[in-house]
């Protein structure tokens, strides 16, 4: 018996993501282009063109998992075709079509591709709070935890999606030209945008440096960031900085805010001095950084979002990434907050 139907005979859900990595889906789609020229066929002759013998156990998992990659496709009940993405892995006509055709299919592939949407450009938490996030907010049976991390980290890594430093792993912010992609990050923000509950009056504070280049990054990235998920925009400099004391105006600021961005490139002594504000408040604060050494140990369990400013898209990667974690900050605050040791 598949796992799929013991699931459901134990009255289980079966779980939406492939049951393999993409690497391995790739097998009946190959056989299917190498003995049938890629013409349509039948799930039996497939399974011929395998080598195996069909069945609708696992046979029938494997031609199911392709089909959620992407790969194969159902012109009819009982037929199997191949997809433009199997075609462009398998037989590439152009340098890159390899690794699009990899990446399309990853972000075609159910909860691996909303995962990837959800950390993309961040390293991901440390294991046990990615077990907690893949089990609480992308549904993963505690029992499946191991068989998806393995197909999840093999998937990625096959597409260059995904890079290890110093023991973290990151995922890469590398959907541009992928219209899968590109789809997959507009439905998360619409869906962040339907379930965030922003009002027209909510704010959110920028705590940054002011010195170039990184003070232009505020009109350029920052504000059009914040405007996008639907909040008034507010620095301290340009906005509540007036008569009066300061520290009192950037009080005010902070804790007035829905909810606040800390750019923590060159750990400038200012930001963090009002990042320990917003903290001691237990704001939800989305960081930023373009370098992983100005990031404290002690934040490593909050979200962060890391930034290459070598990569000529990388603007409108951050806006669209700054704006998509604001939403999930004032949706999911505790991945936003600063916890001390024994809250």
């Amino acid at each position: 018996m598949s796992e799929e139907k013991k699931d459901k005979a134990k009255g289980k859900r079966a779980p939406n993501y492939p049951r393999s990595s993409l690497e391995k889906a790739l097998r009946i789609p190959k056989a299917i282009l190498e003995q049938n020229a890629g013409r349509e066929c039948t799930d039996e002759e497939s399974a011929t063109y395998v080598g195996v013998k069909y069945n609708k156990g696992p046979y029938n998992v494997e031609v199911n998992t392709a089909i959620k990659y992407g790969l194969l496709e159902r012109p009819e009940s009982g037929k199997l075709k191949l997809s433009e993405i199997a075609r462009k892995i398998l037989k590439p006509q152009e340098s890159d079509d390899y690794i699009t055709g990899m990446r399309g299919a990853a972000m075609k592939a159910p909860v691996i591709s909303d995962i990837y949407a959800h950390y993309r450009g961040e390293n991901l938490p440390d294991s046990e709070f990615f077990d907690n996030a893949l089990t609480e907010k992308f549904k993963i049976p505690e029992d499946k935890l191991s068989d998806f991390k393995s197909i999840f980290f093999e998937t990625l890594e096959s597409a260059k999606l995904i890079s290890e430093h110093e023991g973290k792993y990151r995922i890469l912010d590398e959907v541009e030209d992928d219209a899968e992609g590109q789809e997959k990050v507009k439905e998360t923000f619409k869906k962040l945008e339907k379930s965030a509950k922003v009002k027209s009056d909510d704010s959110c504070f920028v705590m940054m440096p002011f010195r170039d280049p990184y003070g232009s990054y505020y009109d350029k990235i920052y504000k059009p960031a914040i405007e996008k998920a639907g909040l008034k925009s507010i620095r301290a400099d340009d906005d509540i900085f007036g008569t009066g004391k300061i520290i009192d105006q950037i009080w005010s600021g902070i804790n007035d805010a829905k909810v606040l961005i800390a750019e923590l490139t060159t750990r400038n002594p200012n930001v963090f001095y009002e990042l320990g504000l917003a903290h001691a408040l237990e704001k939800p604060v989305v960081l930023v950084s373009s370098n992983e050494d100005d990031v404290p140990f002690d934040l490593n369990h909050i979200r962060v979002i890391y930034y290459d400013v070598t990569d000529p898209f990388w603007g409108q990667k951050l806006i669209e990434k700054v704006s998509e974690n604001i939403l999930s900050a004032i949706k999911n605050p505790d991945e936003a907050v600063f916890k001390a040791k024994g809250k």
